[in-house]
């Protein structure tokens, strides 16, 4: 009788342990199932792999990457070659360098863009930066909304683009859709943003955010005339993003340490309306995003697409931290096999 009652005992004692592993996994994954109570955190990496000739390779398996943190190889521990949706933010430059027909062609390739490249499953939000951003649609999967919101604006004002991508980066992290990205539309350099490059980024490398630039150089289009700058005047402080709800993402405002870094040539303030590649590919390369300079507004249609193609043929790998939370830039290097092919993908992250 003795040795039936101790069988009972194991037998309720290992069913009550597994019963609390299972409910502390599913409790704690919440909508996007990437983190646990144990204190086991999932690194999300997206990874673009193009070839000799610039296009993008799709068909790869897990066993063609190789991934490294710190100089350490990772074991892959998720993996997807498909295509998923995406929560993506749409940042035009409305500032007094826009002609009429600069605004004109890029109202036409953003309808394109999210009318006939994107997928339906994609959601969106837009917003329009001068001397200040404005939000003026906020998540959506209605392409009318976006597209009455960007034929909503009018040029005049510097241009800050710096605020504009720090107010973006949140609203974005805020999306549904496992990957994030936001798109940045501009045909100058920045004259007015009160964030400062190391803030900004900062605010990137704690962000899972791709960032993408597409610069328009104004020096081939008959119809640029740079606007003087703009007095500056008082300056009062960018509304502070907040997620859904009105709350703040994970319930404080998205600072992230500070990290020094060398300063980088060229990137002042100088009220210089012509496009600065290095600063927008300095921004955007951490992310695992990119920039691409257009030579005029009739070449955006092409080169949303590219964009559009691009974000249709990207890799999701995943590998466990072992709940890192040290406040630490760690870096990320993702290799791939076939010595024929470039790998793109975010840099690293700050394990806040």
């Amino acid at each position: 009788m003795r040795s039936i009652r101790l069988r009972f005992a194991i037998l309720a004692s290992v069913m009550a342990a597994a019963v609390a592993v299972v409910g502390a996994q599913t409790s704690s994954q919440g909508e996007g199932g990437f983190r646990f109570k144990s204190g086991v955190e999932l690194v999300n990496v997206t990874a673009t792999v193009s070839d000799d000739n610039g296009h993008f390779v799709s068909g790869l398996t897990k066993d063609d990457f190789t991934v490294f943190e710190d100089g350490e190889q990772q074991e892959i521990t998720n993996f997807s070659n498909e295509r998923v949706p995406v929560s993506l933010g749409i940042l035009l430059d409305t500032s007094g360098s826009m002609t009429p027909e600069k605004m004109s062609s890029a109202r036409s390739a953003i309808d394109r863009f999210i009318y006939d490249l994107l997928d339906k499953n994609d959601e969106l939000f837009f917003m329009q930066f001068a001397s200040v951003p404005d939000l003026l649609q906020g998540w959506t999967y209605d392409r009318r909304a976006i597209s009455r919101a960007v034929g909503e604006v009018s040029a005049a004002g510097g241009t800050a683009m710096y605020d504009a991508i720090a107010r973006a980066l949140p609203i974005a992290a805020d999306g549904r859709n496992q990957k994030k990205a936001i798109l940045v539309i501009s045909d100058g350099n920045d004259t007015n943003s009160r964030t400062s490059v190391g803030e900004l980024r900062n605010l990137i490398r704690e962000s899972e955010v791709m960032v993408y630039a597409l610069g328009v150089d104004g020096n081939d289009v008959s119809t640029y005339t740079p606007q003087p700058r703009q007095p500056s005047g008082p300056r009062f402080p960018i509304p502070l993003p907040r997620g859904r709800g009105g709350r703040f993402p994970g319930g404080r405002f998205p600072f992230a340490p500070q990290i020094q870094f060398p300063p980088l040539g060229g990137w002042g303030r100088t009220g210089d309306e012509h496009v600065n590649e290095s600063a927008l590919r300095a921004i955007t390369d951490d992310t695992g995003g990119r920039t691409e300079i257009v030579r005029g507004f009739g070449d955006l249609d092409a080169a949303t697409a590219h964009i559009a193609d691009e974000l249709s043929k990207q890799y999701y790998l995943g590998y466990n931290n072992a709940g890192k939370k040290d406040g630490k830039w760690h870096a990320i290097k993702v290799e791939i096999k076939n010595r024929h092919f470039t790998v793109r993908a975010r840099k690293g992250y700050v394990a806040s």
